[in-house]
């Protein structure tokens, strides 16, 4: 039998919601680019290694974590603008596969890029020094870095969803997720507003990166296991959904990180399997066949 001290539980719910907050900042961006686009960003992971990349260049640029974090996600954002303008714009149209094999062999190419450029030994971001104590919560003692991802997670959260409820540009990518010809007959460039969701989709997959960084170490492979994971987390929360994103973002980011704790073989089956149980009591997942906020 295994013995689990409260603290010690405690502790590894706090570490799922953390890992939930990366999977979220992920699945988020997947949903996005999904929802208004139906592509499927294969590179996502990619995108992901690239700003935890971009964060330990500007971090040893300009010697402060702050300023590494405001422009990891901005570079890994304008990168991911032009990838859509080159490369996957092209095939809007087309069928679902294309964009997939496009993005499947971007990912490979950045992964190569990267070994190229720094090599294939691991690197180390470090936090900033105010984040890298721990601190007494009085039931545990948790890292201080930790706590901020999950701040940051929720603030992303909040402002995304200001932009999307609140302003005309967020009106316009809700109604145009739901019936883009009815958007384009009102004469809104839909162009326009693909480039924007799929740099926003793109950002937030470098900030998860940045934030990863310093729990998790920077090499190549980084984005592979996880970006799968990111997958399954857009499954079971529905495709395209923003709140199912959010939600099962947060359960496997507890499942993963409990059954690590229990028993750490099982971890990477019990995403899958969780996957299998929602799929069959509900085929389109938690909240599938949903605008992006519902």
């Amino acid at each position: 039998m295994i013995d689990i001290s409260a603290s010690a539980l405690a502790a590894q719910i706090f570490t799922g919601l953390v890992l939930g907050g990366i999977f979220v900042l992920l699945a988020i961006g997947l949903s996005l680019i999904f929802g208004l686009m139906t592509v499927v960003n294969f590179a996502h992971g990619s995108l992901y290694m690239l700003g935890a990349y971009f964060g330990f260049f500007l971090l040893g640029l300009t010697g402060s974590f702050w300023v590494a974090l405001a422009l990891a996600p901005l570079l890994v954002g304008v990168f991911g603008l032009l990838v859509e303008r080159v490369l996957v714009r092209r095939l809007y149209g087309r069928s679902i596969d294309d964009p997939l094999l496009l993005t499947f062999g971007l990912s490979l190419v950045l992964v190569e890029a990267v070994k190229l450029v720094w090599g294939k030994v691991g690197l180390t971001l470090d936090p900033p020094r105010e984040l890298g104590a721990a601190v007494n919560l009085g039931f545990m003692t948790f890292p201080v870095y930790r706590l901020f991802v999950i701040a940051v997670t929720a603030l992303v959260l909040l402002v995304l969803w200001l932009f999307l409820e609140r302003t005309n540009v967020g009106l316009v990518i809700r109604a145009g997720s739901r019936d883009p010809l009815m958007v384009r007959a009102l004469g809104v460039d839909l162009g326009r507003i693909w480039l924007l969701v799929f740099g926003i989709g793109t950002g937030l997959a470098g900030l998860a990166g940045i934030l990863a960084g310093p729990m998790r170490g920077v090499y190549a492979e980084m984005g592979v296991t996880i970006v799968i994971e990111s997958f399954v987390v857009v499954v079971v929360g529905g495709m395209g959904s923003l709140v199912g994103a959010i939600v099962a973002g947060v359960l496997i980011g507890e499942v993963v990180s409990l059954t690590t704790f229990v028993a750490p073989q099982l971890a990477e089956i019990m995403v899958f399997v969780v996957m299998a149980l929602v799929l069959l009591v509900r085929p389109s997942g938690l909240f599938g066949e949903a605008g992006l906020l519902e």
